[in-house]
């Protein structure tokens, strides 16, 4: 245990830790310190020095988020000169910084705004240094603005030590060094794999998701169109945040009142295609197992995962699923499935998901999601975009009515439901996998090993099958794509040996998901995620098995799980992309 020290800020007597920060400190002390480029998720990097304060007995200031406390130390937060400090450095930000507040997507919840009006900056009376820049905007997914960037290096951090994928990088040195793409090429030539969390992180709007807003806007007001809407479980834990109901309640009613009076033609959810998901991914493990197939299976349904794995570790495409991720099921199905049930033309249904992510973005233009003869997603919107949308519609959406999801595609268990969270998939795999291997369910379907926000999770569970005997059944839970490298290493060394991965790229699982609420930290998606699993706790149907219109999929135009149709439409194949600038260079995997 670390040795407690006593010292005084603003007067206030506080203990801490050794080794905690003064702005730690001062929150404990309940004494506000403001900061800019410090996020609770990230390392300090005290690049923009918002957080000065005094210490007595020490000559000039020191930056709280990156100074240790001592014994004895004695802080001031607040004086003429701090605020004559913090208001001169804002200044200097805001000069090289381009203000266009009431159209920026991030005004009202970014951090320069709310400081320049906490300090009083008049943004009018400053000499401008900006040299204007050409945006980034020919990724699938991320749109960076580099007029807008302050340097807080809050990317950078979360790119190159979090998920480790080195897409951002600095160019150039001290005020002249700018945050850009490996040689400048941008963001679609780059190794980026659409994730988001940089989107999450910033500060300030100068990286956001590549908008689908106005697209869905046309399709909904044509009246050639008929529009379907699916929507990830991970949607409805967040929602009730941005509009000031209780955080830890799902909002899946209003959700669903919501897009019917944006004008959605058919409501669906995503979450029924989770379940066919694991129904798929479970047959393929089940198979595996009896078969002697290639082992550890490791899940897909992360398409910022599918493409790093693509890009790092080709040569274990072969352990990862075919099966495409619950949105490209549910998109190839609309076109199929539900078009056969609804006598509707293919070529009129515009699909479209509101997602957790700004890879499903990318995801969806990828060329082989056309299995139904059409792009089987067309628009992807985030959480944020979604919000938007109710926002621009004046939909009241705290005082909806709660409505359930259309008949066919809607309905889904609680399995379906914890998708969203870090250990989810892997969870409502095993609920399957087992009664499929036993003839009967798990005593207790609620597996506490894969749960929680620790990086990386480990179990075995003992599965009595009839055909192989005792199975001791070895899986393993990695989210963040820094801890998935860790994963696939041990694999690639057989230092580990596991029998079924899961892998999350975002930090939470999909409640942590770059297209979430901006300034997500990890207590909110641990936030989230309970509520995920107090919905499943809720539900009368927990195992994906248990839902009927999956059966009923089955029955009336699948066949059965991993059959040969249902390989045609639902199941994929990867490629070998180039380290550096992400692009494709050769299939690695087929369908089966």
């Amino acid at each position: 245990m670390a040795k407690q020290l006593k010292l005084w800020i603003d007067n206030v007597e506080v203990e801490v830790p050794a080794g905690t920060s003064i702005l730690d400190a001062a929150k404990k002390a309940g004494k506000y310190i403001p900061t800019l480029c410090y996020h609770e998720d990230l390392r300090a990097t005290a690049n923009c020095g918002i957080c000065v304060v005094e210490i007595e007995g020490q000559n000039g200031t020191k930056r709280a988020c990156s100074t240790a406390v001592w014994e004895g130390m004695k802080v001031r937060t607040n004086s003429k000169k701090l605020r004559e400090l913090r208001r001169t450095l804002l200044e200097m930000i805001l000069a090289d910084h381009e203000v266009e507040c009431p159209t920026c997507e991030q005004n009202n919840r970014c951090q320069l705004q709310d400081l320049a009006y906490l300090f009083g900056v008049d943004e009018k009376n400053m000499p401008k240094v900006r040299k204007p820049q050409p945006v980034d905007d020919d990724s699938f997914a991320i749109v960076r603005d580099p007029n807008k960037c302050i340097s807080c290096g809050r990317c950078l951090i979360v790119c190159q030590e979090v998920q480790t994928v080195h897409a951002l990088t600095i160019d150039g040195r001290g005020f002249e060094g700018k945050i850009t793409t490996p040689f400048d090429k941008g963001m679609l030539d780059s190794p980026c794999v659409n994730c988001g969390q940089c989107t999450v992180y910033c500060p300030v709007g100068a990286l956001k998701e590549k908008s689908h807003v106005e697209q869905v806007w046309d399709a909904l007001l044509d009246d050639e169109k008929y529009v379907v809407v699916q929507e990830a479980p991970a949607i409805r834990a967040t929602l009730g945040e941005e509009f000031g109901m209780d955080p830890e309640k799902v909002t899946v009613g209003k959700m669903y009142a919501a897009l019917r009076r944006l004008g959605f033609d058919r409501v669906f959810d995503t979450n029924f295609s989770a379940d066919l998901t694991i129904m798929e991914e479970g047959t393929e493990l089940i198979t595996r197992l009896k078969e002697g197939g290639k082992l550890p299976l490791i899940t897909s349904c992360s398409p910022g995962w599918i493409k790093f794995m693509e890009t790092y570790f080709p040569d274990l495409a072969e352990n990862v699923s075919t099966c495409k991720s619950p949105q490209q099921m549910f998109g190839t199905l609309v076109k199929t499935y539900f078009a056969d049930k609804e006598y509707l033309n293919p070529a009129k249904i515009c699909s479209v998901s509101i997602m957790p992510c700004t890879a499903k973005k990318f995801e969806a233009n990828r060329p082989e999601m056309r299995d139904s003869g059409f792009q089987d997603v067309d628009y992807v919107l985030t959480t944020r975009e979604f919000v938007r949308m109710v926002n621009e519609a004046g939909i009241d959406f705290k005082n909806l009515p709660e409505e359930k999801a259309d008949d066919l595609m809607g309905q889904y268990t609680g399995a379906g439901t914890i998708f969203g969270a870090t250990g989810g998939v892997m969870e409502a795999a095993i609920r399957t996998a087992y009664y499929v291997l036993v003839g009967k369910e798990l005593d207790n379907l609620d597996i506490q090993a894969v749960r929680g926000i620790t990086g990386i999770k480990e179990a075995s569970l003992t599965v009595p099958t009839k055909e192989l005997g005792d199975v001791e059944l070895n899986v393993c839970v990695a989210h963040g794509l820094g801890n998935a490298r860790k994963v696939m290493e041990w694999i690639q060394s057989g230092e580990k040996n596991y029998h079924f991965v899961e892998i999350m790229a975002c930090p939470g699982g999909c409640v942590g998901g770059g297209g979430q609420p901006y300034g997500s930290s990890i207590a909110d998606r641990a936030r989230r995620g309970l509520s995920l699993y107090k919905e499943d706790k809720d539900l009368p149907a927990r195992c994906s098995h248990q839902n009927e219109d999956v059966m009923k999929c089955y029955r009336d135009f699948l066949d059965a799980p991993n059959s040969e149709k249902a390989h045609k439409l639902l199941h994929t194949y990867y490629f070998e992309r180039n380290a550096m600038s992400g692009e494709a260079t050769k299939e690695v995997t087929h369908k089966h």
